[in-house]
């Protein structure tokens, strides 16, 4: 796989993702050079010495200084934490840079805003949120594989780039991740429920196992492969964790109101001694945890290509590629072919999941002009 046409890329904070990015970068056939910055000189030189990074700088260095400057590097990924993501955005802002933009923040309204308000070209900037990750940390921790198959969120807004969405894209189809469009504030009050409250809830069971394992710890080495599975998230940076609970607090503390009903039903249910009712609640669950899929494989042969025709009107790759999300589809390649200075087409290419007829629907309903086919045809369509 190739990259997307970014032939340099800065990672700033050579971390567990940032190392993993930079490693998965460095695996493709077209890879470009990758370059990283970060505070800890430690971490910089086990990456350079381990061949996941070209070279390193810290940030007053001369080489950050010019990746992060105006002609600097193709593309700029802020690995860090969100609320160290809006101190980069000035520093590139101070230094002028205008090339492309992503992060890796697990929230996005914050980070979008910062870029709006401090970048020479906010349209540039485009939101992103890989779904994987690990209880360790730091840079020796990074693996080339951590993103195959994991979703990776993206989050345009209406004012960004459509070229530079499409080539943030495929970069990041490049690395084996399934990538997700959706609007910031979405984001936010999704991964509060999917990521950042069951952290919460497996820190809580580890509390209360603490506070029942006896003067010696005698329950916590009864703790079987089930609790430590469910409990394994509860070991990751109580510092980064607690950063990520106050970037994302209102939709965190809905979500943990929503979790506490939920098990103060069960709780009823098991007082009443209520077996059917309990019966049902389990089985409920247990049917979609049965649903997710245990590992994406791209069903290469039956590819469909969607071709949605555009005029100049801001915000449109970010609405239709919406679109696709809420109708379950994914997107396996975008392109975008501009046939004048006020038209362009859109080209999705879209795996065999969702419902291809509601989002035809969709676009049709907002104007657009969709045409769908098996992408098998395309070559025929002449």
């Amino acid at each position: 796989m190739a990259s997307a046409g970014f032939r340099t890329v800065a990672i700033v904070g050579v971390g567990l993702i940032g190392g993993s990015i930079a490693a998965a970068l460095r695996r493709l056939d077209d890879a470009p050079d990758v370059v990283g910055v970060d505070v800890d000189p430690v971490a910089l030189k086990y990456a350079i010495e381990n061949d996941i990074i070209d070279d390193g700088s810290l940030p007053g260095g001369l080489g950050a200084q010019s990746w992060l400057a105006d002609g600097g590097v193709d593309l700029v990924v802020l690995a860090t934490p969100a609320h160290l993501a809006g101190e980069w955005l000035e520093v590139l802002g101070r230094q002028g840079y205008t090339g492309t933009v992503t992060d890796v923040a697990s929230t996005k309204s914050s980070v979008l805003a910062a870029a709006r308000e401090l970048l020479p070209d906010p349209s540039r900037f485009v939101g992103g949120h890989p779904m994987a990750g690990s209880e360790l940390s730091g840079v020796k921790a990074a693996r080339a594989d951590l993103f195959d198959g994991a979703y990776w969120l993206l989050t345009p807004a209406t004012d960004t780039d459509p070229g530079a969405y499409a080539a943030v894209h495929a970069l990041i189809g490049s690395l084996r991740a399934r990538v997700i469009s959706v609007d910031a504030v979405s984001h936010d009050e999704a991964v509060a429920i999917v990521s950042h409250v069951p952290h919460v809830a497996a820190a809580a069971l580890v509390d209360l196992a603490a506070a029942h394992s006896g003067e010696r710890g005698e329950l916590m080495r009864l703790a079987a492969g089930g609790f430590k599975d469910t409990t394994r998230i509860a070991a990751g940076s109580a510092d980064l964790w607690t950063g990520i609970c106050l970037d994302n607090a209102d939709a965190l503390a809905e979500g943990l109101l929503e979790l506490r009903d939920r098990l103060g039903g069960f709780e009823a249910l098991v007082r009443s001694r209520d077996a059917e009712g309990m019966r049902i609640w389990l089985e409920r669950a247990a049917v979609v945890r049965r649903s997710l899929p245990a590992q994406w494989v791209p069903a290469t042969t039956q590819l469909s290509e969607l071709v949605v025709p555009m005029l100049d009107r801001p915000g449109q790759v970010a609405e239709i590629t919406a679109a696709a999300t809420h109708a379950g589809c994914n997107i396996e390649g975008i392109d975008i072919d501009h046939q004048s200075e006020d038209t362009a087409v859109l080209v999705l290419v879209l795996t065999d999941e969702g419902d291809f007829d509601a989002l035809v629907a969709d676009l049709v309903g907002r104007g657009y002009d969709p045409r769908l086919k098996p992408l098998e045809d395309v070559g025929d369509a002449s």
